[in-house]
């Protein structure tokens, strides 16, 4: 017993040496971000939220789209998703959980596959292939590269799969038909994990024919012969090794016509930048899909220069026969035929045995990413040699022991080599993880190795973007044209930059390079069928491009008609062509292209929203909500419904929904606490409420993420001014004035604060005069005006004053009643003043303010107040001259709908949906109309609820 615990211990020591390797190797990549294909397999899956059913993992792909579409590309691996979503139920969208998941399970793998080996090389031999194999450089894609998890777990399975495969076939003869179908289950939860893991049945058939049954090649040719002959009989290992061999046969098949099912019995479509040998003619195809194989063989070799993205122009085309670098595809072929040669010819041991499992682990599991039988969308992916690999790391374990075994004198230098390997690959991991912190750093660790890729400049282009780096970004999306001239993509990321710099007629150059491009069509052929999905991408920027002027909406509307026409289920361009629709005010129109996307797409939570703002431009608000709900439904943390139907609940009038709308909006901040318009609505709900404290906080919050905020300014300025607080309001309303000089109501509030309370007259009256220069017809304004008059006494200018503010508004009974009031304290001066005989007389005209006592004359003060009524709007309770100040509405640009006002501040009119913008305010106030309803925004300026500008030049697995 002591040997068998002696050996029990030091199988445990290595283990734990395993183990800890790996995180000495992997512990930084705990500090990576979501790169590359994490964005989308992560980020903007919405499989992985709560809210989506469960079952939804089951008919969609990898990244979320459901594989019976053309966009599918057809990687169905529901059981890895099923991971990313218990990541997604503990932390969130925080990256170091994902990270450390992926590190643990690249650990798992290598202690089995340090087990497994046992089978098959001493435990010193599969202590160092364990160790080669957690430690090599061509893994960090798997492990660092969060998406990478489909090949960690898959691996996981494919081990268990063929332990328990030997263990049911331990006996020659004899199977264990008990564990056969947790075989069977293993293997269908490896291949759901990643479609290559049906291939560990082709290796379980390699063990039972080979290694089990100990057949060599000169055995096959005998039964064959016996067989065709008829004369002879069968040896005694035919029966079980034909019922095992069903067994796997019948699993494969069952799998197999169960991928075909869910797949839709069609293969995904990748473009010629994808993978440009695969609609290349023969012979180019063949002789470059040949030489990928012997480039992966080198990789595992040699793994010094390491690309995150090998597609494009990385790996030229072998286009001839005499290419040089068909050599070494000879060479590569030669060496694994020689091999498998010795390994089937010889004589059964323990050598051949593992030679012949090293090439099964090398081969069967790389060839459905060879290209060999059907077209793939990468030229070389580093991730999938995660197994391969394990071949690779058995063989050269192989080889050390061999050396290790044959003399003592060479052991220290085996020792020196495989320490000073472990090392260089070790720190090379390291090192190779720190590549993957954040997109920017991983694409340019690829252009260090690759210069010859367009789709890592665009990439690269993409980060500095995203970090509002538009000038170096352009400069790296036009080196990806310089690249690759006919790059769809780059030129279309060409002009969504020179959109961003403000370089529209650039901008609408680029698109219109990147339209023509595009494939003709051809009579008698599907279009669809010919381009990319994202390419079309491309009318959506232009017709977003073009539709800023407003003279060009009919242009606009016609380039999304055409993109619907090229392909039928195309939302995006439904979407965006009902925003046209809206802004050119045919809402039954734009109402159904959003129904009509809605058939192709019922999911998609942003179709919904938009109708809901159909409903509000329609002001049907009730049947907006129970569209904004469903959005929500769909996507809970849908930023634009959950503001807007926040609104809408408090504009309903109801008390009872306020609870409801206040919980959305604390909801939104808690997701985005940048969000100046979620605190701003916060702070009017509290309005309603009468809760001032809280209102004034939010709105302070509001202005501070956003010191131009208008409608944040005007409210909080409006709120501290009737709290008696009119000197904390006046240097609000300065900075909303400095900001939006055509503020109109701002100027009218800082006007009667400079008249009633800092008493600097001038100041007013400037107030007054801009309001009047901007619109000389605003008869409040002009009315105030006339009030800064009669406070300076200048009662005659304020009697002219009174007569234009009549002309303007002859309807308007109090205007008549202050311009009576000024008269008879006219004509009391007047009198009073010709009565004093012993004065110079002086007309009134010619009378300074020092000539008479201060105008405000309490009884005629008094008379004036007594002839306003207690409504009257511009002369308030507190006596204050000027014109009611009417909340600020944020924004102008969608239909108001009416409810109760109680708890506001009186007067104030409703608030619109949306954010306000100043131009907006402008063409509001200058039409008096309601200017159209906001809507999702999918321009290349501002993107609201999904960004669908064209982000070819990253184009995803």
């Amino acid at each position: 017993m002591a040997p068998a615990s002696s050996t029990m211990s030091l199988s445990q020591l290595y283990s734990a040496v395993i183990v800890i390797t790996c995180a000495l190797c992997y512990y930084n990549s705990l500090n990576c971000g979501f790169v590359f294909d994490d964005v989308s397999a992560i980020r903007d899956n919405r499989d992985l939220r709560p809210h989506t059913p469960l079952k939804n993992l089951f008919f969609n792909d990898f990244w979320g789209t459901s594989m019976q579409k053309e966009q599918s590309h057809k990687s169905y691996r529901p059981l890895c998703v099923l991971t990313f979503r218990w990541n997604y139920a503990v932390h969130g969208l925080e990256p170091m959980g994902y990270h450390l998941v992926n590190a643990v399970l690249h650990a798992v793998v290598s202690v089995l596959y340090f087990r497994v080996s046992t089978m098959f090389l001493t435990e010193l031999g599969s202590f160092v292939a364990a160790m080669l194999f957690s430690v090599h450089p061509i893994h960090t894609e798997a492990v660092t590269g969060v998406v990478g998890r489909a090949e960690t777990l898959s691996a996981i399975f494919f081990i268990l799969a063929f332990t328990v495969y030997v263990k049911a076939t331990v006996k020659r003869n004899i199977t264990d038909w008990k564990l056969m179908p947790g075989c069977s289950l293993l293997v269908m939860v490896a291949m759901l994990c990643k479609e290559q893991g049906i291939t560990v049945l082709a290796v379980c058939a390699v063990y039972e024919i080979f290694i089990s049954q100990k057949l060599r090649m000169k055995d096959l040719v005998h039964l064959l012969q016996t067989v065709l002959r008829g004369k002879g009989s069968l040896p005694s290992w035919i029966s079980p090794v034909t019922q095992r061999m069903c067994a796997l046969a019948l699993t494969a098949m069952l799998l197999l016509l169960g991928r075909l099912l869910v797949m839709g019995s069609q293969l995904p479509i990748f473009t010629r930048f994808d993978n440009p040998a695969s609609v290349s003619e023969t012979p180019t195809r063949q002789l470059t899909y040949n030489y990928l194989v012997a480039l992966n063989v080198w990789l595992l070799l040699f793994p010094c220069d390491l690309c995150c993205d090998w597609t494009m122009g990385t790996v030229p085309l072998v286009e001839s026969w005499w290419d040089p670098r068909n050599l070494v595809t000879l060479a590569t072929y030669a060496v694994v035929f020689r091999l498998a040669q010795t390994a089937l010819t010889r004589h059964t041991d323990r050598h051949s045995n593992l030679i012949l499992f090293g090439l099964s682990l090398i081969v069967f599991p790389f060839l459905p990413a060879s290209n060999l039988f059907f077209p793939v969308g990468f030229v070389i992916a580093e991730r999938i040699l995660y197994v391969p690999s394990m071949g690779f790391c058995l063989l050269v374990a192989y080889g050390w022991t061999r050396i290790y075994s044959s003399q003592k004198s060479r052991r220290k230098w085996c020792w020196l080599f495989l320490a000073s390997l472990l090392l260089i690959h070790g720190t090379k991991t390291h090192i190779r993880n720190d590549d993957w912190e954040s997109e920017y750093s991983i694409f340019m660790a690829g252009l260090r190795v690759n210069v010859r890729n367009a789709k890592l400049y665009n990439n690269v282009g993409h980060a500095l973007e995203s970090q509002g780096n538009y000038d170096e970004a352009l400069y790296y999306f036009q080196k990806a044209v310089s690249v690759q001239s006919d790059d769809i993509g780059a030129h279309i990321n060409v002009g969504r930059t020179y959109n961003n710099l403000k370089l529209y007629k650039e901008a609408e150059d680029a698109y219109l390079k990147a339209k023509s491009l595009l494939p003709k069509a051809k009579p008698g052929e599907s279009y669809q069928a010919r381009i990319a999905p994202n390419h079309l991408n491309v009318f959506l920027n232009l017709a977003n491009l073009i539709a800023r002027n407003e003279t060009r909406l009919e242009e606009a509307d016609r380039l999304y008609r055409q993109a619907i026409s090229m392909r039928a289920d195309y939302t995006q361009a439904y979407i965006n062509r009902g925003d046209i629709l809206l802004k050119m005010n045919r809402t039954k129109e734009a109402q159904e292209v959003y129904e009509r996307a809605l058939f192709y797409d019922s999911s998609n939570p942003d179709i919904y929203y938009n109708l809901g703002v159909v409903y509000l431009e329609q002001g049907k608000p009730s049947q907006a909500l129970a569209y904004l709900d469903k959005a929500l439904d769909f996507e809970p943390e849908h930023t634009q419904a959950l503001l807007n139907s926040a609104i809408v609940l408090s504009e309903l009038g109801d008390p009872s929904l306020r609870p409801m709308a206040k919980q959305r909006l604390e909801t939104l901040v808690a997701r985005d606490p940048k969000n100046e318009r979620a605190y701003f609505h916060l702070g009017m709900l509290s309005m309603d409420e009468r809760d001032g404290d809280s209102a004034e906080k939010y709105f302070r919050q509001a202005i501070t993420l956003k010191e131009d905020f208008r409608s944040a300014l005007f409210n909080l300025a409006l709120l501290l001014a009737d709290s008696q607080r009119p000197l904390e309001a006046a240097p609000y309303l300065n900075q909303l004035v400095k900001y939006h000089p055509d503020h109109i109501k701002g100027l009218i509030l800082l006007g009667d604060i400079y008249i009633n309370n800092i008493k600097d007259l001038d100041m007013a009256e400037n107030c007054y005069q801009r309001i009047l220069k901007m619109d000389p017809e605003n008869v409040q304004g002009l009315h105030n005006l006339c009030v800064v008059y009669v406070e300076r006494g200048d009662l005659l200018r304020a009697e002219k004053c009174f007569i234009r503010a009549t002309q303007l508004a002859p309807h308007e009974e109090y205007i008549h009643r202050h311009l009576k009031i000024v008269r008879q304290r006219i004509t009391k001066l007047t009198s009073a003043l010709n009565q004093n005989a012993n004065m110079p007389q002086k007309s009134v005209m010619e009378k300074s303010q020092t000539d008479y006592p201060p105008p405000i004359i309490e009884e005629d003060d008094d008379v004036l107040m007594d002839a306003l009524p207690q409504n009257d709007p511009y002369f308030n309770q507190h006596g204050h001259r000027h014109h009611h100040h009417s909340n600020e509405h944020m924004p102008p640009s969608s239909s108001s709908t009416p409810s109760s006002t109680s708890g506001r501040h009186h007067g104030r009119k409703r608030r619109s949906i949306g954010e306000e913008g100043p131009s907006d305010a402008t063409r509001a106030h200058q039409s008096g109309k309601n200017s159209p309803p906001v809507h999702i925004d999918y321009s290349a300026e501002n993107t609201s609820t999904k960004d669908c500008l064209a982000d070819n030049g990253k184009m995803f697995r």
